[in-house]
């Protein structure tokens, strides 16, 4: 059960080698960065390190708790990812299904709001702007 922050890329298939043996339901999530504008090149995440990694572990920890779980795992990348490129994953694993694909939602949920990410959208042209919070993210938030 640990969360991670790294610039590297990470290999799922790697990453859940062991991963939540013993349970009967494992759940998992992998993020890419996506261009909704059809003019982006490129997304910069910034981050603190030791507070962003005290973050993710706290709500690991938390989701863990409140679902259940045998086992967890937050990757997060940083530094500059191409469109395309994987940008974060999530794995869950508990006894039963509904608890493994809870804490994967409620992790994400968190993710999306609350993660001391800071992110910045370069364009093909090379202008840059930062990404604000989205209304629907903080919604998604209020459920649990």
């Amino acid at each position: 059960m640990r969360a991670r922050v790294q610039s590297a890329g990470f290999d799922l298939a790697t990453e859940l080698a062991g991963f939540g043996t013993g349970a009967g339901a494992v759940v998992t999530f992998t993020g890419v960065v996506r261009d909704d504008s059809g003019r982006m090149a490129a997304l910069e995440i910034e981050h603190y390190p030791g507070m962003t990694e005290r973050a993710l572990n706290d709500y690991g920890q938390q989701a863990a708790s409140r679902f259940g779980l045998a086992d967890w795992r937050i990757v997060h990348r940083h530094g500059r990812l191409a469109v395309g490129e994987p940008i974060m994953m999530v794995a869950t694993a508990a006894r039963h299904r509904r608890a493994a694909f809870d804490a994967a939602d409620y992790l994400m949920d968190w993710l999306k709001s609350r993660a001391p990410f800071w992110k910045r959208e370069i364009g093909r042209d090379g202008t840059a702007c930062w990404v604000d919070a989205k209304a629907s993210d903080e919604t998604a938030l209020s459920r649990w």
